[in-house]
Formats: structure tokens, sequence, C-alpha cells
């Protein structure tokens, strides 16, 4: 499985953007895909995740702002990102978890000015 994530950038607060995530390869096997993100010093956290049924689960911190969406047609999933605030900034990985491993997109980067 390869992953392609894009579309991040530098936006101002309360702005929002939108991150996509094209898959290719065994995509099939692909059982939850997700979005994390990682500030400067800071761990690697879990932002968004959509399982294959549908099902959705969000951080505390996004939830009722971001929106994780899939189009199977195009193999990717979306992370809409609305009134975005300083502490969304960081890196932003997609990922791909199929019943043998976990599979990582390249970072994309997200700004967030006040």
């Amino acid at each position: 499985v390869q992953l392609q994530a894009s579309g991040g950038g530098l936006v101002q607060t309360g702005e929002s953007l939108r991150l996509s995530c094209t898959g290719s390869g065994s995509i099939n096997s692909i059982l939850i895909m997700g979005w994390y993100r990682q500030a400067p010093g800071k761990q690697r956290e879990m932002v968004a995740q959509l399982t294959n049924g549908g099902a959705t689960n969000y951080a505390d911190s996004v939830r009722d702002r971001f929106t994780i969406s899939r189009d199977n047609a195009k193999d990717t999933v979306y992370l809409q990102m609305n009134s975005l605030k300083a502490e969304d900034a960081g890196t932003y990985y997609c990922s791909a978890r199929t019943i043998r491993t976990n599979y990582w997109g390249q970072g994309t980067l997200v700004t967030v000015s006040s």
C-alpha cells in the first residue's frame, strides 16, 4: 500500500483546509484509514479514523470541527478541517491499517497563524 497525502498549507485561525490521501497498491486490504498529526516536540496523535464499514472516530480536540470521508472511486480519503486553531498546526500523516501492518504516507504540513 502506498499513500500520497496532500493539501497542507498556511491558513489563518478560523479558516478551513482539506487534506487528501490517495492510496494505491493493495488498497483492498485496508481495514481502517486514519489521519494523525505531529506538532514539533510532541508525539504523533490520532486525529480521525474511518473504517471500511463507515464508522468514524475523532480525537476530542477536533470532534465537531473535522470530518473524515472517502471517495472510493478516487481511492482517496479526505480530512475536512474547519475552524482551525493554532493548536491544530503540525505535520499531518495519513495511515492505512491492514490485518498485517500499518502503512504511512508522507506528511503534509499545516500551519495556522493567528
